[in-house]
């Protein structure tokens, strides 16, 4: 198996999210395409941060995407969207997120969808 260039990366996890994915809530995100985006998010974000004005655009254009894209990888791991308000519990909230978008697919289709590592 050969990797993967760093330009087919970043278009298929980051720059389709914004393209096709921009508003997609329904279905499952396997744990690759969530945590490369979060780091190419980050990435950008901590680049666009020098000039403030850059910085909060980029921020306010990542949230929808950002936000659906959490909601699949918890619709990966079989729970509900929902489960994205636990964010709103001060330390621990983020804490249980992070640990379910840690936690593999489930191995077969659930009510979300396909698995996207077989599909």
């Amino acid at each position: 198996m050969h990797a993967a260039q760093p330009s087919n990366i970043i278009q298929e996890y980051f720059i389709n999210i914004f393209r096709y994915k921009y508003i997609l809530y329904h279905g499952r995100a396997r744990r690759k395409e969530f945590w490369f985006f979060t780091l190419f998010s980050s990435i950008a974000s901590l680049i666009l941060q020098i000039i403030p004005l850059l910085g909060l655009l980029y921020a306010l254009a990542a949230i929808v995407p950002g936000t659906c894209l959490t909601i699949r990888r918890l619709h990966d791991i079989g729970k509900s969207g929902w489960f994205l308000l636990l964010a709103l519990i001060p330390l621990v909230g983020g804490i249980i997120l992070i640990v379910f978008c840690c936690q593999d697919s489930q191995p077969d289709e659930n009510q979300y969808g396909l698995n996207p590592k077989k599909a």
